[in-house]
């Protein structure tokens, strides 16, 4: 049988901070997940929602043939500094660093090769990096990591909720960690109240279709007209309910010196700048992060609406040149609604113009909207 403290040990030379072991068996609360399935809070992630995703996720032993064990590792990285200005754009803090799809996979392997060797045998083992319909908080409590917290965040008590999951799968059983029983939220609502769109729900899940991460990242369509202001200068994911957390005040400062030490600064991003970037330089510029998850046009659909919300008039003319010249219908809706947050004559002039001459009826019904605004 492999040593479960050795077995640590390596994970933790490996550079992760984290790791607990538990069965293949199927999770508990496989209920509360297809609830939130059926209750259409997933939005447009139909992957979550296929039968396949649904078959593995009730029993996780289906992704590796004769699994004996899950090991379950976490990598804490830097949480966000505080925003020091107004119109200081933001930036999910785990996506300021190297995507940690390319960090977690050589570490699992390499991972893979020390329990063969321990084991004296080959065996069998699959990785998985946010790559495979896995409850995978649900396993990390009951792995003895932490507890899903009001806003369904897995918080441990040490590094708080500012860390990433990724899981080993193998045919070799290992002495399971006691599950992470007590739930020390407590009576404390803070992100509850604190979400800009009150997407956080009672039992623990997010309405999805009114998440500010999943609205500016895997949402592929516009945003919600109601919604664009809460967005702030958010122009990509949210950390809102995970700074209040009182837990994430008591982070280790360790936490900020794992796998994730490269740190991309968004005071350095001009969102003029940005919003003028072509598919070139967008992938230049977030080459290796996980921006690039949003693609070009949804980038640049969330920097759109941030201008709109900071009204900067210095900005009208980056916004009118690219309603009127940019190739995504998506971003240009999202550019005619930003003018219309102005009211000013520059803003209405550039909105009639484009209104002559766009032919796309979605962001023609924007160019519309803004006017009618005035």
């Amino acid at each position: 049988m492999i040593d479960k403290t050795k077995l640590k040990a390596e994970a933790f030379s490996l550079g992760f901070a984290l790791c607990g072991i538990t069965t293949p068996e199927p999770p508990a609360h496989f209920g509360a997940y297809e609830a939130w399935v059926n209750a259409g809070r997933h939005a447009d992630m139909h992957y979550l929602s296929t039968a396949r995703a649904k078959a593995v996720r009730a029993k996780p032993a289906e992704l590796l043939p004769g699994c004996k064990s899950i090991i379950i590792l976490g990598a804490p990285y830097p949480a966000p500094p505080p925003i020091t200005t107004s119109n200081a754009a933001q930036i999910a803090g785990y996506a300021k660093s190297t995507d940690y799809h390319n960090v977690f996979p050589p570490r699992l392997e390499a991972l893979a090769a020390w329990i063969t060797t321990q084991a004296g045998r080959p065996v069998a083992w699959r990785g998985f990096s946010d790559t495979a319909p896995i409850l995978e908080r649900e396993l990390a409590q009951r792995a003895g990591l932490g507890w899903i917290g009001k806003n369904s965040s897995l918080i441990n008590p040490q590094f708080g909720s500012f860390f990433l999951l990724t899981e080993l799968f193998i045919d070799e059983f290992i002495e399971p960690d006691p599950p992470f029983e007590s739930n020390q939220c407590s009576t404390c609502s803070k992100c509850i109240n604190a979400c800009p769109t009150q997407c956080i729900q009672n039992d623990r899940t997010i309405d999805a279709s009114r998440c500010l991460s999943y609205l500016s990242i895997e949402n592929k369509g516009p945003i919600p007209p109601k919604l664009r202001p809460a967005m702030g200068t958010r122009i990509f994911g949210c950390d809102t309910c995970q700074t209040v957390c009182p837990w994430n005040g008591k982070i280790a400062l360790e936490a900020a010196q794992t796998l994730f030490p490269q740190y991309h600064d968004p005071d350095t991003l001009s969102l003029v700048k940005a919003l003028e970037m072509n598919e070139n330089a967008f992938r230049e510029r977030f080459r290796h992060t996980p921006v690039l998850r949003a693609k070009r046009k949804g980038f640049l659909r969330n920097v759109a609406v941030v201008l709109g919300n900071m009204a900067d008039p210095a900005t009208i003319p980056t916004l009118t040149n690219c309603l009127q010249n940019e190739s995504e219908p998506l971003v240009r809706t999202h550019a005619a609604w930003a003018l219309g947050c102005f009211h000013t004559p520059e803003a209405q002039i550039a909105l009639q113009n484009a209104l002559a001459s766009e032919s796309d009826p979605a962001v023609l019904n924007e160019i519309k909207a803004a006017l009618e605004s005035w």
